[in-house]
């Protein structure tokens, strides 16, 4: 799978968020995430403001849903445009029934996992879906430090996804950046979610293609 970068609009500046988001031209996603402040104890943004992103860029839209009932509303997302749709195992009632809504309505179907989710959790259901995504921080707030105990988990996910023959798309986020990406990439991560090394960067679309370079020669020196 190749390396992508989705910047994290979640620590961009809100008040200015069309301009934030026309400084990354590169990227090869845009990543949004909404929080509903029960999921997570944070609250961010809904279906009205992801419309509203739609038309002011040409970037693909990367929804991650940190929501109560995503089976309910994750299909609203991909009728929005989004390219992809990620929803978390720890809330769905009904994860494969719901993947292949998404995909029925022309999005990419994503399942998240927390730090405490075992990946063996979503083994059996793994063909259902096009990317898994594994939580490096806690979820609910940008700028935390990356969990390496998160490590083991990127290693066993690439086993299993290799063991079905699969072409999954391994996506981290949280804590990335030049100084973490190296050790995620090794490990196997091959799309990557990075907030405040982007949007805090002087020059944001560079650190993208700096997070790209780095991540690139990590993965191609896996076992």
């Amino acid at each position: 799978m190749p390396i992508t970068i989705a910047p994290s609009i979640l620590n961009a500046d809100f008040s200015r968020l069309a301009d934030e988001i026309a400084r990354v031209p590169s990227a090869d996603a845009l990543h949004v995430d909404v929080m509903d402040n029960h999921f997570v104890p944070n609250l961010t943004l809904g279906l009205p403001v992801v419309e509203a992103i739609k038309r002011c860029t040409e970037l693909p839209l990367d929804l991650h849903l940190m929501i109560e009932d995503p089976d309910r509303w994750a299909p609203a997302y991909a009728e929005a445009g989004a390219a992809s749709v990620t929803f978390h195992l720890e809330a769905a009632q009904a994860p494969v029934r719901l993947a292949r809504e998404l995909r029925r309505l022309g999005a990419k179907a994503a399942i998240g996992l927390n730090p405490a989710t075992a990946v063996e959790a979503v083994g059996p259901i793994l063909g259902q879906f096009d990317m898994v995504l594994l939580m490096t921080v806690e979820p609910g707030f940008g700028g935390q430090g990356f969990l390496d105990l998160v490590l083991p988990k990127i290693k066993a996910l690439r086993r299993l996804a290799r063991a079905q023959d699969l072409a999954l798309a391994v996506q981290i986020d949280g804590g990335v950046s030049l100084e973490t990406i190296e050790r995620a990439a090794a490990a196997g991560a091959d799309s990557f979610v990075a907030g405040t090394a982007v949007f805090k960067a002087d020059q944001p679309d560079v650190m993208v293609e700096r997070l790209r370079r780095a991540a690139g020669l990590a993965h191609r020196e896996q076992p």
